[in-house]
């Protein structure tokens, strides 16, 4: 390669990397701009929780709310069903995903993880009547029980490698999923452990959390748009100094641990 070149290639390569940092840095500085965070939520009891009145609350209303109050800007908090949340970010409809959203191999493909800002598990709830006579999860992974899951969820990920022989029914929203197995229409649900224990909680004459500890264990983390670096190095500061300050950590015992906020719904 000629001197003059490698000059040519030297520049387009510093040229790129111009163009890459301000695009990185786009999303962050619209939203100091527009003094507005668009922060993705999906309705799962306690991560997000809508109200008679459609007024939101929940784990990760409560983070969407900090965290724009720690950027001095305001919240617009946009709820989706859950195969809409991804979609909704590469597309510009939103800055950021904080929605009980588990860090996975396959989801890293299609956007960037902040550093998690909590630990959840993925559950079994199962139909107390439908499955009196079951003493095993193996006696749960037959061709004539019935799975419910949400689609594109860790629960619909794990599933079919729990109960291979079951018949796993997906559906696309977590009402949809609990419909069906409060109406005798599938054996278990397995979502989340916190949106199991208290969708039991609240149907105890009907659903049961017949395991004591999850199927699996996993990261939570914020979603932010592939090349997002300025929000993703605030939103890893933001987890950092808020679990140093104990907020994040007693904000989940709140809405994980207690029944207090039950009490003010």
């Amino acid at each position: 390669m000629t001197s003059v070149a490698k000059i040519f290639t030297g520049l387009c390569l510093l040229v790129a990397s111009l163009f890459t940092l301000q695009a990185q840095a786009d999303t962050l500085d619209k939203v100091l701009d527009k003094e507005t965070l668009r922060v993705g939520v999906a309705l799962f009891t306690p991560w997000t929780i809508k109200n008679e009145k459609g007024e939101l609350s929940g784990f990760d209303a409560d983070i969407a709310r900090k965290l724009a109050a720690d950027m001095g800007v305001k919240p617009e908090i946009k709820v989706y069903e859950w195969d809409d949340i991804m979609p909704a970010l590469n597309k510009g409809e939103i800055d950021v995903i904080a929605a009980g959203l588990a860090v996975t191999p396959k989801r890293a493909l299609r956007l960037e993880f902040s550093q998690p800002y909590s630990e959840s598990g993925v559950g079994l709830a199962t139909h107390t009547d439908k499955t009196k006579h079951i003493r095993s999860l193996t006696e749960l992974n037959h061709k004539d029980i019935t799975i419910a899951v949400v689609n594109d969820s860790i629960g619909a990920s794990l599933a079919p490698s729990v109960f291979t022989q079951a018949n796993i029914q997906t559906f696309d929203t977590a009402d949809k999923a609990e419909k069906a197995i409060l109406e005798g229409k599938a054996h278990g649900y397995v979502a989340s452990q916190a949106v199991v224990r208290f969708f039991a909680m609240d149907n105890s004459d009907t659903i049961d959390v017949p395991l004591p500890e999850p199927l699996l264990s996993y990261k939570v983390s914020f979603g932010v748009r592939k090349g997002d670096q300025a929000l993703l190095n605030f939103l890893n500061a933001w987890v950092m100094a808020r679990t140093a300050d104990r907020w994040l950590p007693a904000t989940q015992d709140y809405w994980f641990d207690s029944l207090e906020w039950r009490e003010a719904q």
